[in-house]
């Protein structure tokens, strides 16, 4: 079989880590052929470091010049949307970062592109991949939990503001809940085999991030910070079940980093953080907590997944239309957060 030819929009520190790092791994299966973004000495660095043949500072010239089979869009969220229709337009297969787009209509138009192409179109919503994320998987589909009906996410920083893009709104499209939420998010839907949503309630935030520190440096732009501090929400699904979510990049909170979802159903409760299954047996709480599973890179399983699909070995565990339902929570519950009422998705 012929070598995979890779192309690559946006060359910094997700496209690093996450793909081109990993491609790297199964350099006999695939071939970085080409990189595109806005910075030249990006551009430059990469094709030094990682041997592209070509680089561009224009997507729609590498699709235009350069001959891909798929393609990972590492941008900003939002060139999302654009990247991942150009690539789609062109024939490619795409793997495009987290969260799909900036907006549920552009999602929508992502999904629709990749059907009318007959490509493949799969979103980073890596947590999937983690050992324990399959392994409570698995027990939910044995029917461990039951119905479920209720549950709460947490993607929680106490100081953990980033750099760079990640405090511009007009960018990324908000903070906390469209950056790290929409993990915990996703994989709470997964979880629930995505039941449909019928109303969000919302709130944002913006208090600490816009001020300096009292003694020490701003590690981040506060003058020109735009996106929330702190996200809170409540999502109600057509089944009857009902989701309470909170994220944030800084607050004020006894504990470091808290990522983890939890669920309530009629069988069993789960905790993701913990890979604990919580039942009650004849009449006895039991709490059945997995031994240490081995948890590989969930960036490295990811792309070894993409690869597999490139080759007709497998499925993706995302889909575009997973992709959409997502997408149209987070923007219901900034919309419910701007107006202070209830908004149906």
């Amino acid at each position: 079989m012929a070598k995979l030819k890779i192309g690559v929009v946006g060359g910094g520190g997700i496209a690093q880590a996450a793909h081109i790092n990993n491609y790297k791994k199964h350099a006999d299966r695939v071939e970085l052929v080409a990189i595109a973004d806005v910075n030249e000495a990006t551009v430059r660095r990469n094709i030094e470091e990682h041997g592209f043949a070509y680089g561009f500072a224009d997507f729609n010239e590498m699709f235009e010049n350069a001959e891909l089979d798929a393609v990972s869009v590492c941008t900003p969220n939002k060139f999302h949307a654009p990247a991942t229709l150009a690539a789609l337009k062109a024939g490619c297969h795409v793997l495009c970062e987290k969260p799909p787009a900036m907006t549920s209509a552009e999602a929508m138009e992502m999904e629709a592109a990749a059907a009318a192409s007959g490509t493949i179109l799969a979103y980073g919503f890596c947590n999937r991949y983690r050992a324990r994320a399959q392994y409570l998987k698995r027990a939910i589909e044995a029917g461990e939990l039951g119905h479920i009906y209720a549950g709460r996410i947490a993607a929680m920083r106490r100081n953990g503001i980033p750099g760079g893009v990640f405090v511009n709104k007009e960018l990324q499209g908000g903070g906390p809940l469209i950056d790290i939420g929409v993990h915990m998010l996703d994989l709470a839907l997964w979880f629930m085999d995505f039941p449909k949503p019928v109303q969000v309630m919302g709130a944002a935030y913006r208090e600490l991030g816009t001020k300096p520190y009292d003694s020490v440096p701003t590690p981040w732009d506060y003058a020109n910070y735009t996106v929330e501090d702190l996200a809170m929400g409540m999502i109600r699904f057509e089944n009857g079940a009902t989701l309470l979510l909170e994220t944030s990049f800084i607050v004020h909170a006894p504990e470091g980093n808290n990522n983890t979802v939890r669920l309530h159903g009629t069988k069993g409760g789960l905790d993701y953080k913990t890979a604990g299954i919580h039942q009650l047996r004849q009449g006895i709480p039991v709490d059945i907590v997995a031994p240490k599973i081995p948890d590989p890179d969930m960036h490295q399983v990811q792309l070894e997944a993409f690869i597999d699909a490139l080759e007709g070995k497998g499925r993706m565990l995302s889909t575009p239309g997973q992709g959409v339902v997502v997408q149209q929570i987070i923007e219901a519950l900034y919309r419910s957060a701007e107006t202070g009422e209830a908004v149906v998705p």
